[in-house]
């Protein structure tokens, strides 16, 4: 401790509220590296994927009908994201382009900027078209007497800067995704209008974000005017932060000689959702979301609820066997084949010739656990995580979603291992929270710790290395029980740069 901190450094690190243990953690992590996740192979149909034909979609449906009004249900939506990704390649061109002596055609030439060309061509698609050219007139009173490129270019001009719309600078969650009726809805209303699906009559619908702390009263002026809803924020908590180091591994410090914390990544959510008192709590990333699929995406949402559920039902009733040593109604070989078969947990081969206690010991630790159903659409080429077999360092083998970045692609088995990946991971969950005695699970005691990575990034034009933290539904829920269920593309539609807005799933009027 002492060779890496001065006692100015632990006092400034007390108060953040950062975990000295931790930072020790991470420090040894920058130093020794983190090992690579062990793929044994791809989940797919059968085998590690469920998926239903419609009849049995419609038998989950009706079970989540039937049962969701004894629980109480919230919606988890990550919304602390600027936009400034969304609007790298126009905050590029302002940055770049000189209006006075080129033309937009030779800077997307030169530029290869087909990201710009698109933008140009769709411009009158955009949901905030309309009040962009009014704003821009407003502001430029010859702007329809200009060339083209010079209209396009104030039009842009406008829609970044930071004394009007100043998009890049705003979440993504309040945004202007859709123009429906001719009014425009964010991503919050969207996320508003789906969490109908679970609306119980004699309670008010619950949906929380976590948001920045300086966006706050942005969200709450459109979740504002919806009545029937109890809307919470929270934010990432500075405690989550990570270190950044040197090149050699030691503590970067700034120019005031404070060392440097950044945001460990939406791993650190854990905590956030870790504060929920509800049963069942759906989890989707703010910018996916669609009105034109809104009824057939609802379908699923219930399928996955269906199936948690039932799931939790079958685990509830026999961790309360195995409490009472009572197999009259439910064998223990019918648990060991449950847990087996259905939950796909392994379990040793000679697991059945173990002392009884030993067995129910080991079947308890395994059932009492946070379960989770995570829908995985088929694979289109859509970069992001999916689910695999994962190896861990004990031999046992597991399913679990993983980055790319937390894969060796420069081994060739495993390289081929994600080559044949059929699904990739929407971020589409349920989750059940509360044990079967109706306690909160400490999601902490979840996480594996060792599933964080380690990222190249630069500060003030110097390099740093910082560590982001086990994903939130990567490493952060790696000891939860795991279901993976087949939903359709439709239900996938992220907005990860404005362009997705030109997709036909986000146009409508």
């Amino acid at each position: 401790m002492e060779e890496n901190f001065t006692q100015q450094d632990i006092a400034f690190i007390n108060k953040r509220g950062n975990s000295l243990e931790k930072l020790e953690q991470q420090l040894q992590f920058f130093k020794d590296g983190i090992n690579k996740m062990n793929l044994v192979k791809s989940a797919s149909k059968g085998d590690g994927i469920w998926v239903f034909d419609e009849t049995e979609k419609q038998e989950f449906i009706a079970y989540f009908d039937k049962h969701k009004n004894k629980y109480s249900i919230e919606k988890f939506v990550p919304a602390s994201g600027a936009a400034s990704r969304m609007f790298k390649f126009l905050s590029e061109f302002i940055n770049d382009f000189d209006p006075e002596n080129d033309s937009i055609n030779s800077y997307i030439n030169h530029k290869t900027s087909k990201d710009l060309s698109v933008f140009l061509v769709g411009l009158r698609n955009f949901p905030f078209y309309k009040n962009l050219k009014e704003k821009t007139i407003e502001l430029y009173p010859n702007f329809n007497n200009l060339e083209k490129d010079q209209r396009d270019y104030l039009l842009i001009k406008t829609l970044l800067s930071k004394d009007h719309f100043n998009f890049a600078n705003k979440p993504k969650g309040i945004l202007p995704f859709h123009r429906v009726n001719k009014t425009n809805l964010s991503p919050i209303e969207e996320h508003i209008f789906e969490s109908e699906f679970y609306r119980n009559p004699n309670q008010k619908t619950k949906i929380h974000f976590t948001v920045s702390k300086e966006h706050q009263s942005e969200f709450e002026k459109i979740t504002g005017q919806h009545d029937g809803f109890e809307i919470t924020f929270s934010y990432q908590q500075s405690a989550t932060d990570t270190l950044a180091v040197n090149p050699d591994n030691s503590p970067f410090r700034l120019e005031n000689g404070e060392l440097f914390f950044r945001p460990g990544g939406h791993g650190a959510l854990i905590e956030n959702l870790n504060a929920l008192q509800s049963d069942i709590v759906f989890i989707k990333n703010i910018d996916n979301v669609s009105h034109n699929h809104l009824n057939n995406i609802i379908q699923y949402k219930k399928m996955l609820g269906g199936v948690l559920l039932q799931i939790q039902f079958q685990v509830f009733k026999f961790l309360t066997v195995l409490e009472k040593k009572d197999f009259s109604t439910v064998s223990l070989k019918e648990i060991i084949d449950f847990v087996q078969n259905k939950l796909q947990i392994t379990l040793n081969d000679d697991f059945e010739q173990y002392q009884l206690e030993f067995q129910i010991q080991s079947l308890q630790k395994k059932l009492n656990k946070p379960i989770r159903v995570c829908g995985m659409v088929k694979n289109e080429g859509e970069p992001g995580g999916g689910p695999f077999w994962v190896k861990d360092e004990n031999g046992k083998v597991s399913l679990q979603i993983v980055e790319t970045s937390q894969i060796d692609l420069t081994n060739e088995k495993q390289a081929a291992i994600v080559a044949k990946a059929t699904h990739f991971n929407p971020v589409d969950l349920v989750c059940s929270i509360k044990n079967y005695k109706n306690e909160k699970f400490n999601l902490i005691d979840f996480v594996d710790e060792n599933a964080g990575f380690i990222v190249e990034k630069t500060k003030n034009g110097k390099p740093i290395k910082a560590f982001e933290l086990p994903g939130l539904w990567n490493g952060a829920m790696a000891k939860w029980i795991t279901i993976f269920v087949e939903v359709p593309i439709f239900t996938f539609n992220p907005v990860k740069t404005v362009n997705d807005l030109l997709k036909p799933t986000h146009q409508h009027d």
